[in-house]
């Protein structure tokens, strides 16, 4: 099923291809005139848009040029009668449009040729770039490292829930691998064929976030210059992967709750409604229940999107798979730094199982693709990471210069005042948190008890 419109200057061959086409199941619209056509593509999202070329006032091949540069994703049909063929084929080879079609008694079973055609092209293109994309997670649980309990739990309910349409919650700390659960539960699903797409929503500001979820029509707001699909009518039949879900502002938490509910959205600008099938992976580092009981997250989205919770457990609770995944990114980072390098150091490999690692395994990868980058034997050495060092300390090594205890009888040195006394704080707690958590940017703003975005801004504000 298509979305389609029709543009010609005859009512005959509206109502009859408006019948023919809504009786093949597509959406239909008509409009005689190519003003109204370049209308109706300013406001609306369409498959396939059919035109005939000669027109009064604007012909077909200005609603082609239109349509290309605001909906370069619709296909474009011209139906031409004898005197238009040239400038029909001419407009093919340009690559404006998808198919031409004389006008003839056959014209209805041509046309609807062509929409096949039309959709067929457009599916395979998309499944294309799905296969493409999915090319190095074809073998999703493999790339999920470990052989513990844990781990092998974890690989049997992602075989299980993958079968199933249902919508699912991911927990886990950040760097323990949520996005690759994701990917695996999709891989391993009936949607295995289709996009999977990823958005980070705290990545985004919430009038960004709604564009990019929902898509936009031209003119929605300043530098909205064309048509654009939101990335839920991207995922259609796949996968949409909403990482960092709890970042989600209480106002586009009821937005994305009516698209849970009503499976359309809206695209920002559009009065109507897009419908879509796509299943829903979330993913969140934080205890969503007391986010619940705090009201910064919405009861009825929780329960909306915990119908499966899957948990990914941290690194510290399996210990047991640090040696697969040490030599793993050992094996990754030496072939790509064209390195000759073995094995891991028995020394280093007993000191990094050792090791608490409040990054997860994006920590390890890290910390293993650093000591690949310095080693100069066949044999890797691994320096830890630096133990959480004291906020005053962090401050002092940041030149940020010694700043005075806070007590009763707080007295400033001359010459510092207080704006520049809180921002060395600030600077400092910072530097604290991103230590504490291995880098771990989601993970320091949970330290520090502030929202990723709020972190993400002050990390701005102070060049870090």
């Amino acid at each position: 099923m298509a979305n389609i419109l029709v543009c010609d200057d005859e009512r005959s061959i509206c109502e009859m291809l408006d019948i023919s086409l809504r009786r093949e199941g597509h959406r239909v619209e008509t409009v005689q005139a190519g003003q109204n056509a370049k209308n109706k593509i300013d406001g609306a999202l369409y498959d396939v848009i059919i035109t005939d070329i000669k027109m009064p006032n604007i012909d077909g091949i200005e609603v082609l040029r239109h349509a290309h540069k605001v909906s370069p994703d619709s296909a474009v049909i011209l139906i031409t009668a004898v005197d238009d063929y040239e400038a029909a084929v001419q407009a093919v080879k340009a690559g404006g449009a998808t198919d031409y079609i004389r006008k003839s008694p056959g014209l209805v079973d041509e046309i609807k040729l062509a929409i096949n055609r039309a959709v067929e092209k457009l599916a395979l293109s998309k499944q294309n770039f799905a296969l493409r994309r999915d090319a190095a997670t074809r073998n999703s649980l493999d790339n999920i490292i470990g052989s513990s309990p844990a781990m092998e739990k974890l690989k049997q309910t992602v075989r299980t829930v993958a079968s199933t349409a249902s919508t699912v919650l991911i927990h886990g700390e950040s760097g323990t691998g949520k996005e690759l659960v994701a990917r695996a539960v999709h891989v391993c699903s009936p949607r295995a064929t289709e996009d999977f797409v990823s958005v980070n929503c705290g990545a985004f500001p919430e009038t960004l976030l709604e564009s990019e979820l929902f898509g936009y029509l031209k003119g929605a707001f300043t530098g909205a210059n064309q048509n654009k699909r939101g990335l839920f009518e991207v995922a259609d039949s796949g996968t949409i992967f909403l990482d960092e879900i709890s970042e989600m502002t209480l106002a586009m938490q009821v937005k994305l709750l009516r698209v849970l509910q009503e499976r359309t959205v809206r695209p920002v600008g559009s009065t109507s409604e897009i419908s879509i099938d796509v299943r829903v992976i979330a993913a969140t580092n934080r205890d969503l229940d007391k986010a619940v009981t705090e009201n910064v997250f919405r009861e009825d989205l929780y329960y909306r999107l915990n119908v499966i919770p899957i948990r990914v457990p941290p690194l510290r609770e399996r210990r047991e798979d640090l040696p697969l995944l040490a030599n793993h990114f050992l094996k990754k980072n030496a072939t790509a730094a064209g390195r000759s390098i073995l094995r891991v150091n028995p020394a280093s490999l007993d000191s990094l199982c050792g090791y608490e690692w409040p990054g997860n395994v994006r920590q390890l990868e890290n910390t293993v693709e650093r000591a690949v980058a310095l080693e100069t034997t066949d044999e890797l050495h691994v320096e830890l990471p630096v133990e959480r060092p004291k906020a005053r300390a962090a401050a002092a090594a940041a030149g940020a210069g010694a700043l005075p205890e806070i007590g009763g009888d707080l007295r400033l040195p001359d010459g510092l005042g207080m704006e520049t006394y809180v921002a060395g704080i600030e600077r400092s707690l910072l530097q604290s948190a991103l230590s504490q958590s291995g880098g771990v940017q989601t993970k320091a703003a949970d330290v520090l008890g502030i929202s990723y975005r709020s972190f993400r801004h002050l990390m701005k504000k102070y060049g870090l």
